[in-house]
Formats: C-alpha cells, structure tokens, sequence
C-alpha cells in the first residue's frame, strides 16, 4: 500500500509544485515504482 500512496503523493505534488517539492515528488515516484517492482 505505501507504494501506491507514494505514487499519488508525488503526482499530487508535480500537479501543485513549489520550487523545493520537485525533488520530494521525484524520490516518492522513484520508491513507488521500486516498491511496486518488488
């Protein structure tokens, strides 16, 4: 379950970003996709 929600934070974050965000959104995709490959 963390995966998926991890997935759906980082998209929500690139939807809605702040400068500092990009970074957050991109390591809660990269482990959501880790997570889901596992």
């Amino acid at each position: 379950m963390q995966p998926v929600i991890s997935l759906i934070a980082g998209i929500l974050i690139l939807i809605m970003p702040r400068l500092l965000n990009y970074i957050v959104a991109v390591y809660l995709i990269a482990y959501g996709i880790l997570g889901l490959v596992r």
